[in-house]
């Protein structure tokens, strides 16, 4: 009998094009449901009334949220092209790298993008601090390093398309290859790849889309005297 499989999702969103790559990768075909995140429908309200975010994957009426919640039921339900390791250690470390550039690179590069001047010149420190640590687990430990994409790589693949848009829209590098060549030659890894390249948003659409979110930001925590 065949399941169902819905994903609900914002065009732009990192955190659902990890799953959409994930769900790509195994095969599965799914129904996707654009939302508008500024005007939630009733719909994305009472399947997530907890968060109120997307993505949310619906798997036969079953309702699972966040993205890395999210991408291990499809790596447990889907058994074909594994993405998590089988080694339970290898698992943990994996698991613990996507939350370490979670938490500390892709915040702090995300208010790098949006902010100026102090918090601006912090955001940025604090991201080229997250990303060489990266950098050396990647050369040290050589994570990424098998020929088929896994768990991690989906986790962190933002890395790899929205970090240089969000460095053009702050006029801001974090990203040197100078400093950075193993993350660099994981990014052309990544971007080669035939199901994330023939799934990622349009360039010139996130630019317009990631400018406006700056200014919007930007206004909202330090209003014109006039708004007040």
């Amino acid at each position: 009998m065949a399941t169902q499989v819905k994903l609900l999702g914002f065009w732009v969103s990192p955190f659902v094009f990890r799953v959409i790559w994930a769900l790509k990768l195994k095969g599965v075909d799914y129904e996707y449901l654009e939302e508008d995140i500024f005007n939630k429908s009733a719909r994305l309200q009472e399947l997530n009334p907890v968060h109120k975010k997307v993505p949310i994957l619906l798997h036969d009426n079953k309702v699972i949220c966040e993205s890395f919640v999210i991408l291990e039921y499809v790596d447990e339900t889907w058994e074909q092209n594994p993405l998590l390791p089988k080694d339970p250690y290898e698992r943990a470390i994996a698991r613990f790298w996507a939350k370490f550039a979670e938490e500390k690179l892709l915040d702090a590069a995300w208010t790098a993008m949006w902010s100026k001047g102090e918090m601006k010149e912090k955001a940025v420190k604090e991201s080229i601090e997250a990303l060489e640590k990266i950098e050396g687990e990647v050369k040290e430990k050589k994570l990424f390093e098998g020929e088929s994409i896994g768990y991690l790589d989906l986790a962190i693949g933002w890395i790899a398309y929205w970090l240089p848009v969000w460095e053009e829209v702050g006029a801001v590098q974090i990203l040197s290859p100078n400093k950075f060549p193993a993350v660099t030659a994981w990014m052309a890894k990544i971007l080669s790849h035939q199901v994330i390249k023939d799934n990622l948003p349009p360039r010139e659409k996130m630019h317009v889309y990631f400018e406006g979110r700056r200014d919007a930001i930007y206004n909202h925590f330090n209003p014109k005297p006039e708004d007040n």
